[in-house]
């Protein structure tokens, strides 16, 4: 069956639990709830010995009425059944309360922890992992997990039903009860054969799942580019494709779960003939009643549902586990990004300094090799370079959003693996290329920076960009809804929302990528007279290839695969023709108003 599981290769951070550290941990997930649980396995084992009632009370009236069948003894008899199914029906009502009780907290515990996990990762995670497939994890994963409960309460409750069920079947007859017991092992060594096969097949098909998933929030997430390209076929054979392979993955998984009760009932059918037989020639021997021979059936049936239940429950439980095995692999994935320390900030000066680092993204290509570079605090540092020089890492490390592997990276002289992370950050704003709004409106996408602000604060850091005056293009102004991803909004207006936000956040740290390089002139205008008072007295690193940007830098880094090959003023290294200047040539001349005019055609 290789060709079933082909591209549903594990993840990385993905390990094997031995199945006595998983129990431990869903164990304590469970632990906090053991008095709901004890009540819920109390109110099975009654519901369990209301329901052995009925078949006692039966087998009792059968014997009875031979004697005596009075009207008075038939409506006991109905009676006391009817009071036993009342009896019944009101104990699996609170299990049935106090079960989802704990299932929802289990749930609710469990993703805490998970989505916490998550959170804690670094950027790379998320780089070298579909989003989908996490979400499969935070969101199904974690609902198969808490299935256990339901499972282990319903075993418990089998159990009761099985101790009940044997004291009865040994008071009625000793020699065909220990029948019953010698065949047992028979249901529980075909259950057993199961568990290995059960792992996989379960853990397959939540691989299956995730990927789908993947796919689905792919392809979603991409749809206006999807549209633009008219690929929506192509994605959705690649679709099909996904979900034929999820078909067969369920189908063998459906094969291998549901044969296990068609063998284990073929089991139980001829120990129930072998026990008829058996049954028939005791009471032609008149060794018991026909009561006592009909309660004794009746509860070999009982018996027999419940321990075949017990049984398949080791198969069963492999849906959980792999589960539980699939959610602990997310919570136990470590960032590789680590701090070594907690230092506490106060207000930052802003001073960065790169010394003979090296960074990469796979460990494989090298970005940046004995980089160093010196920022001082409030200066306007300029990024420019081709694609894949490193301006955009260089940013990233800063935010501390990817570890590196050598050399040093420190904030006002303070190794930034030495910082209270939460604390640093809370003093450093960014500004993304493609800036991403959450669903809401423009006051709350910029209040976003600063949960605590009020309406008054809001308002006066919109009105800092451009005068306020892009508001007025908004249809509700900050009440705008800017729909899912901020797709109600132009580009040129995100990145004002962005930018806006930002402000808010009053970081002493800015950096901007490439923030004006997907507006319009006019938006580029607003956006730099808002840039012009945000940084003012902070460190601002900009990765441009817009010349406004450029030429009211204090300073401008050329970078080359890596490296630092130029660095100076505008005029500066216009003046030296080398690097800078081709680049300036290539990207940035056509930008300059002068260079228009000498287009313009004549008067």
């Amino acid at each position: 069956m290789p060709f079933i599981l082909d591209g549903l290769d594990t993840e990385d951070y993905d390990r094997n639990y031995k199945d006595s550290e998983l129990l431990r941990r869903i164990g304590s997930y469970f632990r906090p709830a053991r008095r709901q649980m004890l009540l819920a396995s109390g109110m099975l084992t009654l519901n369990s010995a209301a329901g052995t009632g009925g078949p006692i009370l039966i087998s009792r009236a059968l014997d009875l009425v031979v004697v005596d069948p009075s009207t008075w003894n038939l409506l006991l008899l109905s009676a006391g059944v009817l009071l036993l199914g009342v009896f019944a029906w009101s104990f699996n009502y609170i299990r049935q309360v106090v079960s989802a009780k704990v299932v929802g907290d289990v749930v609710l515990n469990i993703r805490k922890d998970v989505f916490k996990s998550v959170m804690a990762n670094d950027m790379s995670f998320f780089d070298e992992h579909p989003s989908g497939k996490i979400v499969s994890r935070v969101t199904s994963d974690t609902q198969d997990f808490s299935n256990v409960v339901t499972l282990v309460l319903d075993v418990a409750s089998q159990l009761s039903l099985v101790l009940l069920l044997a004291v009865w079947l040994l008071f009625i007859n000793v020699r065909l009860t220990f029948l019953i017991f010698a065949m047992s092992p028979l249901a529980f060594g075909i259950a057993l054969a199961f568990r290995r096969i059960a792992r996989k097949v379960t853990r397959d098909a939540k691989r299956v799942t995730a990927v789908i998933n993947a796919e689905i929030q792919e392809s979603i997430s991409g749809i206006v580019v999807a549209k633009s390209f008219r690929q929506e076929q192509s994605i959705y054979s690649r679709f099909l494709q996904n979900n034929k392979q999820a078909y067969r993955v369920g189908l063998v998984r459906g094969l291998v779960m549901n044969s296990v009760f068609p063998i284990l009932g073929t089991a139980s059918g001829l120990a129930v003939a072998l026990l008829v037989y058996a049954g028939g020639a005791a009471i032609r021997s008149e060794v018991f009643s026909p009561g006592d021979w009909y309660l004794f059936m009746q509860g070999v049936t009982f018996f027999w549902w419940p321990l075949i239940s017990i049984a398949s429950f080791w198969s069963q439980f492999q849906d959980g586990l792999s589960a539980a095995e699939r959610v602990f692999a997310l919570i136990d994935a470590k960032p590789k990004v680590v701090q070594t320390a907690r230092e506490a900030i106060d207000r930052l000066q802003g001073r960065i300094e790169f010394k003979k680092l090296a960074f990469s993204y796979t460990g494989r290509e090298q970005i940046l090799s004995g980089f160093s570079l010196a920022v001082p605090a409030g200066e306007n540092l300029a990024v420019v370079g081709h694609t894949g020089a490193g301006k955009s890492s260089l940013v990233r490390l800063i935010g501390r959003y990817y570890e590196f592997k050598d050399g040093e990276l420190t904030i006002d002289g303070t190794d930034i693996r030495r910082l209270d992370l939460d604390a640093y950050r809370k003093q450093l704003g960014f500004v993304p290329q493609d800036p991403f709004l959450f669903s809401g409106t423009v006051k709350e996408n910029i209040r976003y920076g600063l949960p605590e602000a009020g309406d008054g604060q809001v308002c006066e850091a919109a009105m800092r960009i451009a005068g306020g005056s892009w508001i007025d293009a908004l249809a509700n102004g900050l009440d705008t809804e800017v729909g899912a991803r901020g797709m109600s909004l132009s580009m040129g207006q995100r990145q004002l929302v962005a930018l806006a936000r930002v402000l808010l956040k009053d970081p002493r740290i800015l950096i901007l990528d490439e923030a004006t390089a997907s507006v319009d002139p006019f938006t580029e205008a607003q956006i730099q007279e808002g840039l012009e008072i945000v940084m003012r007295n902070r460190t601002s690193i900009v990765i441009a290839h817009r010349l406004s940007t450029v030429r009211h830098a204090d300073r401008i880094v050329v970078l080359q695969a890596g490296r630092i090959i130029e660095t100076g003023t505008h005029d500066g290294l216009l003046k030296r023709g080398g690097h800078y200047a081709e680049l300036y040539n290539t990207y940035f001349r056509h930008q300059s108003l002068e260079y228009v005019e000498s287009f313009a055609p004549l008067g």
